[in-house]
């Protein structure tokens, strides 16, 4: 098991990947704001079975590569700190879209659809793909038993993170949207706070050293 001081830091930056704009935050907030509270309900449940698609295939592929190279941690460190400052500029970048403003030619759709495309927006989502593959390693150490317990925890725990996030946006979009409408200038706060957030995130990462 994973000492639960590591835990708590992996649930921050499982915390801050879902608060960072992408496409299944863009396809939960459209489906909320334009078909209503069910259809993003709806949504997020194929997003969050598309993460377990994930999980399994990260989980199994993690096994086999730090046992296989003993290299392969300190490349996927390398590329979560790049992947970290990425999205920290894809928070600040200049004429970014605001993701609470409504699509009014989004075409409602069914429960069966609204499912299936929330699946494959998760899947397809290279966002959750690297952030398995580059943060996992970090916090998954032989000492601590079975590694691939230790991918299937961190696993959950982002799922459940995710969700819980997830569902208080799906309830409150509409509203976070006309705040965001009247107040412009808590958007770009937001924005930069998290950028510093995640910076400071990947500068840590990268002086981070884990005993081999």
């Amino acid at each position: 098991m994973i000492p639960l001081n590591e835990l708590a830091i992996f649930i921050l930056a499982a915390l801050l990947l879902v608060l960072t704009p992408g496409p299944n935050m863009m396809y939960l907030i459209s489906r909320s704001i334009t078909q209503g509270k069910k259809a993003g309900i709806i949504s997020l449940t194929g997003i969050v079975s598309g993460f377990f698609f994930h999980i399994i295939l990260v989980s199994f592929g993690i096994t086999a590569l730090l046992f296989a190279v003993p290299m392969a941690y300190n490349i996927l460190k390398i590329s979560g700190v790049v992947y970290l400052l990425y999205l920290a500029f894809q928070v600040v970048r200049p004429n970014g879209k605001n993701l609470f403003q409504p699509n009014e030619n989004l075409a409602i759709d069914k429960p069966k659809k609204l499912f299936s495309i929330g699946f494959l927006t998760s899947v397809l989502n290279p966002k959750i793909a690297v952030f398995y593959l580059s943060f996992f390693p970090q916090f998954i150490k032989p000492e601590y038993g079975s590694v691939m317990t230790q991918s299937l925890e961190l696993g959950i725990t982002q799922v459940v993170v995710s969700f819980t996030i997830n569902f208080a946006i799906v309830l409150t979009a509409a509203k976070i949207a006309t705040f965001f409408a009247k107040n412009p200038s808590w958007l770009k706060v937001q924005k930069w706070f998290m950028a510093g957030v995640l910076t400071s995130m990947a500068i840590k990462m990268a002086f981070t050293k884990v005993k081999q």
